[in-house]
């Protein structure tokens, strides 16, 4: 039996899609999902688009049907910026890496970084004043910038915060056409502004990460970091392909810086960008929420009373609620809002026959405000997590905020840990009120969904 193509959405005028994906409109993909189902097609010129919106299929295409499908497009295009780091790179040279890099992220060595990342909360919370307005999401930036500095590559980089956002407010707004258009790549090429301001932003990234590796290599130092393990990697067991070994282990000498960099950055960016909007969308929601905040002040109080340590790895289990918060914040504004891929052979996929070439979009921020799996799906309901909660996802791939299968992230336990004690140590201290008091902040799908502006004035707990 011939297997149906996805139904195709009708553009409502030409071009809509083109600059719908190219400016990230989830409304679009909203309209798309609920027009056409649940395997949805439409076309940018002659490329084909599938937008599924059923876990089931999710699960099909990251998890049991993973090996049909490659990066999309959307990654392919980030080489631009990442090289051939974590994130970018395909099998079987991202086995390799990732064997290199996990060792930073065990269990063990999770643990030790929390006192590292309550010690940069508290140093930024001491830094605030009653009364004083900030804007959470540019805070926060500059806060989880210092941490993964200092956990990651045992740096200090927050005095470049300012910088570093500066460089990828211009990294991501350049992504735009070129990431759809079917020759973009070809634009950096052009002396366009948008490619001069991604070519200045990479060259400022690039000399931040290639100054901390030239320091490394002068000192020598095993400071037990992952930069510290990525310098020390001479070979790993598992493939023996030439060409993958020949990117990761140039002349059997360990890493080039190139490959460092590439490997740096990667985890330099996704570090502390993704749980920076996490926590912004987070302290927004507290603020308009004030029972959930001072549930969470309750917990704080109980778990970390007058003159105990600030939050740290084990005290996480007596945390349950401020994770609760930070699940249901990254289900209603997933920092990671839309996952893709492109298909290497036919695939059936729903039902449906998704060809070879054919891009597939899935995107966290409609899968997780899908009524079917989240009952009342817009109200910010941390109890949705509770073990006994009835209102928690009907669907295990309903929530997704890490990804899933043999690319998910692999610092996610990193960030859960980052996010729970960033949010105690600064909650311990302070109420965040928005300024004014009846503020919207708007979502700004880039690379990530980054808020706009969130002015919070500070009150002090206590």
């Amino acid at each position: 039996m011939t297997l149906p193509l996805p139904p195709l959405a009708t553009a409502r005028y030409p071009g809509e899609f083109l600059l719908g994906v190219a400016r990230r409109r989830p409304e679009m993909l909203q309209r798309i999902a609920r027009d056409c189902g649940d395997v949805a097609g439409f076309r940018i010129g002659p490329q084909l688009v599938v937008l599924l919106s059923h876990p089931d299929d999710v699960r099909d295409v990251l998890v049991t049907q993973g090996r049909k499908f490659k990066k999309g497009r959307g990654l392919e295009r980030a080489r631009a910026l990442l090289g051939e780091g974590l994130l970018t790179s395909e099998d079987p040279l991202h086995r390799r890496q990732r064997r290199l890099v996990q060792p930073a992220f065990h269990r063990q060595r999770v643990a030790a970084y929390g006192d590292v990342m309550s010690a940069c909360a508290a140093r930024a919370a001491g830094r605030w004043r009653p009364g004083q307005a900030i804007d959470a999401a540019a805070e926060m930036m500059r806060l989880t910038l210092a941490v993964v500095g200092r956990t990651l590559f045992d740096a200090d980089v927050e005095g470049e915060a300012s910088e570093v956002g500066d460089a990828l407010a211009d990294v991501f707004a350049a992504f735009g056409l070129a990431v759809v258009m079917p020759f973009g790549e070809l634009l950096e090429r052009f002396p366009l502004p948008a490619a001069r301001r991604f070519r200045r932003a990479r060259d400022r990234l690039d000399a931040i990460i290639y100054r901390i590796i030239r320091e490394r290599r002068a000192s020598a130092d095993d400071r037990g970091d992952l930069l510290s393990m990525l310098l020390a990697a001479q070979d790993v067991d598992g493939d023996t392909d030439a060409e993958a070994e020949a990117e990761a282990k140039p002349d059997g000498a360990g890493m080039s810086d190139r490959q460092l960099r590439d490997e740096a950055l990667t985890l330099f960016i996704a570090g502390h960008e993704t749980t920076a909007v996490a926590l912004a969308w987070t302290w927004y929601l507290l603020a308009r929420h004030p029972d959930a905040e001072a549930r969470l002040h309750a917990e704080l109080d109980a778990a970390l009373p007058p003159g105990a340590p600030d939050a740290g790895f084990g005290d996480l289990p007596r945390l349950p609620y401020a994770r609760m918060v930070l699940a249901e914040s990254m289900r209603l504004y997933p920092p990671a809002w839309i996952i893709g891929r492109r298909a290497l052979e036919d695939v059936e996929i729903g039902g449906r026959l998704i060809p070879r070439g054919a891009l597939v979009l899935m995107s966290q921020l409609l899968v997780h405000r899908d009524p079917r799996w989240f009952p009342d799906p817009d109200r910010f309901d941390p109890d949705r997590w509770a073990p006994d909660a009835t209102t928690g996802p009907r669907h295990k791939l309903a929530y997704f905020p890490f990804g899933a299968g043999t690319r998910v992230c692999i610092g996610e336990q990193f960030a859960w840990m980052e996010g729970v004690i960033l949010l105690a140590t600064i909650a311990r201290r302070w109420r965040l009120r928005l300024d004014p008091p009846d503020q919207r902040v708007e979502m700004r799908p880039m690379v990530t969904l980054r808020p706009g502006a969130i002015r919070i004035r500070f009150e002090a707990r206590g």
